[in-house]
């Protein structure tokens, strides 16, 4: 298995050549990690087209919900987007938070990083901004979010506690957060959890739906909440890169394993 360097490592290699493509090039692969199909399809993400503050050219297609639309945004918050990629939900963010809120986005990848401040510069956007560092140390000041969001993120860092313990810090008291991401509800194949392709691209580190919700619960949040939880099941002409006939056969007719969740939380307020 590898160390969580090696993983974080891979995907940091992946994602700087998934900013360098295209949306339709990454809808053609599994969550952007690329050519692990001959159809046209993202089995992960969802239509952002129609959210306000969209914009195409910061749409890479590689999340799995839309936790901006849940996020409960309001006018004048501070919001912070933890793997912001190339700034699609920021901007989606931006458009809830208005002139007077302030967004700022956190991404590992600096050729993400660099295609976002390329995106916010086209935009104008003086109150939106795009951070190089690692969500398990977030470079940012204690209890300075009002909101904090993520699409697709979580399940490609190992150390999932580390994250919920920085958004703890980070978040004001009374803050809040909603984060799409890809759970597990039992045991994946080992040929498909030790794949480079899928770690690099829809369960890098997913973990069991039950622990992630333990983890959020153990850091001190309260009021968590489900807000969406979708199954994702996976195309055959994809699973047959992993599996044999039969081994296909014997995996979907279980209860679909992979699921995409978006979930909401609170840091309680101080008294």
């Amino acid at each position: 298995m590898e160390s969580e360097k090696q993983i974080k490592e891979m995907v940091k290699q992946k994602y700087s050549l998934i900013a360098l493509q295209d949306k339709e090039t990454n809808a053609s692969s599994c969550c952007g990690s690329g050519g692990c199909s001959t159809k046209v399809y993202n089995i992960m993400s969802e239509g952002y087209g129609h959210l306000k503050g969209y914009n195409k050219d910061a749409d890479l297609g590689l999340g799995c919900g839309l936790p901006t639309r849940f996020a409960k945004i309001n006018p004048g918050d501070t919001v912070i987007d933890l793997g912001s990629g190339a700034g699609n939900d920021c901007f989606v963010a931006r458009a809830e938070t208005g002139e007077k809120g302030r967004v700022i986005g956190i991404d590992f990848t600096p050729a993400m990083v660099e295609k976002a401040v390329t995106n916010t510069r086209k935009l104008g956007y003086e109150n939106v901004e795009f951070r190089l560092g690692d969500i398990e140390n977030m470079p940012v000041e204690s209890d300075v979010a009002d909101v904090i969001v993520s699409n697709c993120v979580l399940n490609l860092v190992p150390n999932k506690r580390a994250v919920f313990s920085e958004i703890y810090r980070v978040l004001k008291p009374g803050g809040h957060f909603s984060i799409s991401d890809i759970v597990l509800t039992g045991e994946l194949p080992d040929k498909i959890k030790s794949a480079a392709e899928m770690y690099a691209g829809c369960v890098a580190s997913a973990i069991n739906k039950d622990e992630y919700l333990k983890f959020i619960y153990q850091t001190g949040f309260k009021n968590i909440v489900i807000q969406k939880d979708k199954a994702i099941v996976v195309p055959d002409d994809i699973l047959k890169n992993y599996l044999t006939d039969g081994e296909i056969e014997e995996y979907k007719s279980r209860e679909t394993i992979i699921r995409s969740i978006t979930v909401y939380a609170e840091k309680p307020r101080m008294d």
